[in-house]
């Protein structure tokens, strides 16, 4: 198997939780420090996974309310989502089972989520909270209880600013990547990876 294969992988969640830092930060190791909000976006990156090269197209969507007509053409043909939340914002969290995960049982049912806590730095920064006194942080425990009640098979946190558990990030996509070639050469499907998160609280 040394044919290159694309793997679709579309990032969803509220408006600036960070899911375009987070893909910037994956494919190039540099964190953007203006916000723009995104309409839609693509980013590419290589992996090679049991030696086979695999082209992961990263899509961004638009979390804002104004793209929930159009955000759903970008889940044709998804192999993985990534559902992110931010660990510093209460209503991203709760989004996740009241928005989110509606919208993708409708628009691409059984298609494997991994979940994703991102600003890990923010969580435990004193400062921020000072300055941000509405802000509630999001512990791994609740994170993980966000998990199961999706019946998400991962969960991760992870900062794009200080690359903080990103290979963990890594080692799933490439876990899901094996397990898509594995299916479409009709190999016994044996995808071995734990589940790995910050205990940092």
């Amino acid at each position: 198997m040394s044919a290159s294969r694309f793997i679709k992988c579309v990032t969803v969640g509220d408006g600036a939780v960070g899911k375009t830092c987070m893909l910037i930060s994956y494919t190039s190791n540099t964190f953007p420090t203006d916000y723009v909000p995104t309409v839609f976006d693509n980013f590419s990156a290589n992996v090679v996974v049991d030696g086979n090269t695999v082209n992961l197209g990263l899509w961004d969507t638009a979390g804002q309310e104004d793209y929930n007509r159009l955000r759903p053409l970008s889940y044709r043909g998804a192999d993985v989502f990534l559902l992110a939340f931010s660990l510093i914002s209460k209503a991203s969290y709760e989004n996740v089972s009241k928005k989110w995960i509606p919208e993708l049982k409708h628009y691409a049912p059984g298609v494997p989520i991994i979940l994703v806590g991102t600003k890990l730095d923010l969580r435990d920064d004193k400062q921020f909270f000072v300055d941000h006194p509405g802000a509630v942080p999001i512990t791994s425990a609740q994170g993980e209880e966000l998990r199961k009640q999706i019946g998400a098979p991962y969960y991760i946190e992870c900062s794009s600013k200080t690359q903080l558990v990103l290979s963990s990030l890594q080692l799933f996509l490439e876990c899901t990547i094996t397990c898509k070639i594995l299916t479409e050469f009709h190999a016994p499907l044996i995808c071995r990876t734990s589940r790995v998160f910050s205990t940092q609280q």
